[in-house]
């Protein structure tokens, strides 16, 4: 299984490359006020994938910090865990 996972993975970045080299012409993006900026096609999909990225990541940040909250709510106190059965002493390793 970890080969076909590897395998995977290089496929995706050779894909991924090749995609790279067959768009290097350059590209205008054109803001607002007569602004514009030129780049390789390549970078500028790259950093729009790097800013839809972060977006998702900091829409998702109170979501997790709530529901890590509400975690530490549910759990009980430390002193109230039953503490963990001791290994026995004839079998090695606790196994």
């Amino acid at each position: 299984m970890r080969i076909l996972v590897w395998l995977f993975r290089a496929f995706l970045f050779f894909t991924l490359f090749a995609f790279a080299l067959n768009n290097s012409q350059e590209v205008v993006v054109h803001w607002f006020f007569g602004q514009a900026w030129r780049a390789p096609l390549v970078i500028v999909v790259l950093l729009v994938f790097a800013v839809g990225c972060a977006f998702g990541v900091l829409a998702m940040v109170p979501a997790w910090w709530r529901h890590k909250r509400a975690a530490a709510r549910s759990l009980p106190p430390a002193a109230d865990l039953p503490s963990p059965p001791s290994p026995d002493p004839k079998l090695p390793d606790g196994i």
